[in-house]
C-alpha cells in the first residue's frame, strides 16, 4: 500500500516513538489515533489510497515558489500528516472525509500560512463543482496573506498557471477546472453570516473570539463533505476563539469527548516544562512548539537568538513566549493538576459492597445556585484512599451548560455521576436529602463534613441538627496545600481508587494549579480551565481524612 510508505505516516510513527521528546504529548496521541486507522484497526475510519495518490500528483504538478523544487518534495513533514490525514482519512460508511475539523496549534516560523495555502489549492482542485472557500482572519491585509501565498504557488507552477485553470483577481482566487472560488474574509470588515463555505480556514484564530469560527461552521450544516480548518499561535488574551478549540480536541483525545472526527495538532509545550522557567535553557520547549525547527537547524537557531533576547529583556518575553513557544506568558506559574492519563489508571468499577461499615469524610464544594455543585465521599483502606464523587447541576439550565462548556450533562446523569435538580438554580433540598441518605444507602458512617463557609451555612445548619459534624475548611493555599499534594502523590502511586466517574475524569483535565509566595499549590478556580467543583470537594475530604489520621496517631502523611 502507497499509504505505508507515505512521509505522512513515517511522520507520525516518528512522533509516537516512546524516546521522542521533541513531538508534545497531544502530538503523539493524534498521531497514534490516525496511526490506528491507517493500520486497519479503526471501526469507523479508513485512509483512502485512491484519494491519497490523486493528492500526491497534484503536489507534483505544483512548485515551491523559494525552494523551487515540487510541493511533493519540498512540504514539510507535520504538513505531509495534516494534509493527508484531512483529505484521505474517509468514512467507512458512506466515504466522506472523517475529519471535519482540523485544528493546528504551532508556533511562528512554521509556514502555516504557505502550508494552508497548499491545502486550498488542493481544495479547489478536488472539491464537487461550485465550491466555495473562505478564508477568516483578524483583518483583511491578514487574510489575504493566504490569497498571496496561493497566488504565488499557480504563478510558480507552470501547470498551474495556464489561464485556463485558475483565474486570479484582485478579490478571489477562481479555479476554472471545477467553477470553484476562494475568498479572503476579513473579521473586522466584513459579516460571516450567509456564506456556504465548503472549506474554511480561521487563520489567527487567537486574536479573534469565536464567532467567525461558528458562523462559518452554521454555513456547513446542509453539508455532507465539510472541513474548517484553524490555527494560530497563542495569544495573551483570556477571550479568543482559539482556547475552546483547543480544550475541546484536548478532551477529545483524552477519552473524555465522543469528538473523533477532529483531527488537532496541538505544538504547545508539556506541562513539566512549563514549570520553574525551563523555557529559558530547555531547547525541548522550542522543539515541541515549533516542529519545523526540528528539521532545520537555521530556523531553531534564529529562534534560540530570540529566547536569549526574551530572557534578557522583560519586555520581549510576551511576544517570544505566546508567539514562538505557544506559551501564554500570564500564564505562567500556572500547571495541570495531575495528567488525566495517571487519573484514569486508579479508575475501578463501582462495587457497592465494599462501602458497607466504613468509616468515611464527606467534603463539600456548594457553588452559587446556578452553578455546579459536588459532593464526595473517601475513606481509607489497607494504605489506600476510595472515593466516590457526584455532581449536581441546575434542571433547567443542562443544556445551556452542555453546549457552553463542550460537556454532554445528559449522559453522565444517566452514568448516575450528576444529579438534575431545581429550575433555573440548584435545589439544595436535594442535596441535603442526598447527603441524610448516604449513610443508609451505601452503609457507611459518615466521620465529619467538610465545606468551604462561602454558599454553605444554611446547608451546614441542617446537616448538624441531623446530627452530623461539619467541619469549616478554610479555601487557603496553606490549608489547603497538604491534601492537595496528599491527593496528587496517592494518584500518582496508584494509592488512589474512584469509582467510575467521567465527570470527576473531566473535572481533573480543567484543574490548574498555582502556588503562593510559600510555594503552597492549590486549585485555582479562576485560572482552570472549566469545572473543578469536583476535584475541589474531594480535596476537602481528603483533608479530613489526612487531618483525622494525622491527628489520630495512624501514619497516614503525604510524603515531603
Amino acid at each position: 500500500m502507497a499509504i505505508e510508505k507515505s512521509k505522512a505516516l513515517k511522520y507520525a510513527r516518528w512522533c509516537v516513538e516512546p524516546d521522542n521528546k521533541q513531538a508534545p504529548l497531544y502530538v503523539k496521541k493524534q498521531a497514534q489515533a490516525w496511526i490506528d486507522i491507517a493500520d486497519g484497526n479503526d471501526a469507523e475510519a479508513y485512509i483512502d489510497e485512491k484519494t491519497y495518490n490523486k493528492i500526491c500528483k497534484i503536489l507534483k504538478l505544483m512548485v515551491h515558489p523559494d525552494l523551487k523544487c515540487s510541493m511533493y518534495d519540498g512540504l514539510e513533514a507535520y504538513a505531509w500528516f495534516l494534509i493527508v490525514a484531512v483529505f484521505c482519512t474517509k468514512l467507512k460508511t458512506d466515504n466522506n472525509r472523517y475529519y471535519t475539523t482540523a485544528l493546528l496549534e504551532i508556533a511562528r516560523k512554521n509556514f502555516k500560512t504557505f502550508n494552508s495555502a497548499v491545502i486550498f489549492i488542493i481544495g479547489m482542485l478536488t472539491e464537487p463543482q461550485f465550491s466555495r472557500f473562505f478564508s477568516v482572519a483578524p483583518d483583511l491585509k491578514l487574510s489575504k496573506e493566504l490569497q498571496l501565498a496561493i497566488k504565488k504557488i499557480i504563478k510558480s507552477s507552470p501547470c498551474l498557471a495556464d489561464d485556463k485553470a485558475f483565474k486570479l483577481l484582485r478579490s478571489e482566487v477562481r479555479c476554472l477546472l471545477t467553477e470553484s472560488e476562494f475568498t479572503p474574509l476579513a473579521y473586522s470588515e466584513d459579516r460571516m453570516d450567509g456564506k456556504l463555505a465548503n472549506i474554511f480556514l480561521a487563520d489567527e484564530a487567537g486574536a479573534m473570539d469565536s464567532y467567525p469560527i461558528e458562523a462559518m461552521r452554521s454555513s456547513q450544516i446542509t453539508l455532507f463533505n465539510k472541513l474548517g480548518i484553524i490555527i494560530s499561535t497563542q495569544y495573551p488574551n483570556d477571550n479568543n476563539g482559539m482556547i475552546d478549540e483547543i480544550d475541546i480536541s484536548k478532551k477529545t483525545l483524552d477519552g473524555l469527548l465522543d469528538n473523533r472526527r477532529r483531527f488537532a495538532l496541538l505544538y504547545e509545550p508539556d506541562d513539566y516544562l512549563l514549570q520553574n522557567d525551563r523555557w529559558m535553557n530547555d531547547d525541548l520547549v522550542i522543539y515541541q512548539s515549533n516542529p519545523v525547527a526540528v528539521a532545520h537547524d537555521y530556523i531553531f537557531e534564529a529562534i534560540k537568538e530570540m529566547r536569549t533576547m526574551a530572557v534578557l529583556y522583560e519586555n520581549k518575553r510576551e511576544n517570544y513566549l505566546c508567539k514562538h513557544n505557544n506559551i501564554k506568558y500570564k500564564g505562567l506559574g500556572v500547571e495541570g493538576y495531575i495528567s488525566i492519563d495517571k487519573v484514569r489508571e486508579c479508575k475501578i468499577i463501582e462495587d457497592l459492597a465494599f462501602w458497607r461499615g466504613k468509616n468515611v469524610y464527606l467534603g463539600l464544594d456548594l457553588s452559587q445556585t446556578d452553578d455546579n455543585t459536588a459532593v464526595s465521599m473517601v475513606c481509607e483502606h489497607g494504605g489506600k484512599i476510595y472515593a466516590k464523587v457526584w455532581g449536581f447541576i441546575p434542571k433547567d439550565k443542562k443544556l445551556l451548560k452542555s453546549k457552553k462548556e463542550n460537556v454532554d450533562y445528559q449522559k453522565l446523569i444517566r452514568q448516575g455521576v450528576c444529579f438534575e435538580c431545581g429550575d433555573e438554580v440548584i435545589d439544595y433540598h436535594f442535596v441535603e436529602q442526598f447527603i441524610l441518605k448516604l449513610e443508609k444507602k451505601y452503609g457507611v458512617s459518615i466521620v465529619q463534613v467538610g465545606y468551604d463557609r462561602y454558599n454553605a451555612i444554611s446547608t451546614v445548619q441542617k446537616l448538624e441538627n441531623a446530627g452530623m459534624e461539619c467541619v469549616e475548611i478554610k479555601q487557603h493555599s496553606s490549608v489547603l496545600h497538604p491534601a492537595t499534594k496528599l491527593l496528587k502523590e496517592y494518584i500518582l502511586s496508584k494509592q488512589f481508587q474512584y469509582d467510575e466517574n467521567n465527570m470527576l475524569e473531566i473535572n481533573f483535565q480543567n484543574a490548574r494549579c498555582t502556588e503562593d509566595t510559600n510555594l503552597n499549590k492549590y486549585i485555582n478556580k479562576k485560572k482552570s480551565a472549566g469545572k473543578v467543583d469536583m476535584v475541589v470537594a474531594l480535596i476537602n475530604a481528603v483533608y479530613l481524612l489526612q487531618q483525622d489520621m494525622l491527628f489520630g496517631g495512624d501514619v497516614f502523611v503525604a510524603q515531603v
